[in-house]
């Protein structure tokens, strides 16, 4: 008895050696093929005709922008700065509009300058490739880096205008901002006396339909879809991936960390966004 008891632990120690010595070529293998992976991901980039973007505040951090829920996010390090992004608050609260005008006016957007993320994608569409720029930020620094503005859908507004929420007058940001620097704590609208905000969709605030439909409609026919630096966490935005899935393209996420819809990707490149746009666009 004592030398089958041997017998099947050595039985047991080879067994278990075999397996971990699969387990061990299995992520050899993983280790490989995620090292290869900007590479695959440029050849599909290379043969694609019709490329959607969606982009997230992480394509901006390494202009100098902080994102909002990534380990560094504004929302992330504070969660009640989030208030004032709701429209609710924002506009029964004085004190928080006090207090928005302040950020907006010290915000690092107005030093920020297109990165080399931006630059990459510049190229897709001097290469003929990008048929929509489907973007959740506000910064304006796609069309700064040289994007044709009809290309760029940006789904939540701008922060480099302002609009009244009374009579709609739009006007460019630094007007209103240069009357903050003025001494006005909360400045009013000048036609109507309404409340001013920067033109960005506020948590609570209806999207533009249009913008909506256009951003689902690029992304149903492309052949190719780049989800760049976003969490994909926030709706109706990152319905694009799902959309574009449905529709038979590739999908490939480019993140500083894991996203809510990494399952649907082709491809998932982890990393230094900037970096990697820059790796797998010619």
């Amino acid at each position: 008895m004592s030398l089958t008891v041997r017998g099947g632990n050595r039985a047991a120690a080879g067994t278990h050696a075999r397996e971990a010595a699969i387990v061990n070529a299995v992520a050899d293998q993983r280790h490989t093929e995620q090292k290869d992976l900007p590479a695959q991901v440029r050849r599909w980039v290379r043969v694609a005709e019709r490329i959607t973007v969606l982009t997230g505040a992480g394509i901006s951090t390494d202009s100098g922008i902080p994102d909002f829920r990534g380990p560094s996010g504004v929302w992330t390090k504070n969660p009640g700065a989030e208030r004032t992004a709701t429209l609710q608050h924002y506009l029964s609260d004085p004190e928080l509009r006090i207090a928005a005008w302040q950020t907006r006016l010290h915000h690092p957007m107005w030093s920020a300058e297109p990165n080399a993320g931006h630059q990459a994608l510049v190229r897709l569409e001097e290469a003929g490739k990008l048929q929509a720029l489907v973007t959740q930020n506000i910064d304006e620094l796609h069309q700064r880096a040289g994007h044709a503005a009809d290309l760029v859908v940006e789904v939540h507004g701008t922060a480099r205008w302002t609009r009244c929420w009374s009579c709609g007058d739009r006007r460019q940001m630094s007007e209103t901002l240069a009357r903050v620097t003025a001494g006005e704590q909360d400045p009013p609208c000048e036609q109507c006396g309404g409340i001013l905000k920067s033109d960005t969709i506020s948590f609570g605030q209806d999207l533009v339909p249009d913008v909506i439909e256009r951003a689902m409609r690029a992304s149903a026919e492309c052949d190719l879809l780049l989800a760049i630096g976003s969490t994909l966490s926030v709706y109706p935005a990152a319905n694009c991936v799902p959309v574009a899935k449905a529709a038979g393209a590739l999908v490939v996420i480019v993140n500083g960390e894991a996203t809510a819809m990494d399952q649907l990707a082709d491809a998932v490149l982890v990393g230094s966004i900037s970096d990697l746009l820059d790796r797998i666009v010619d």
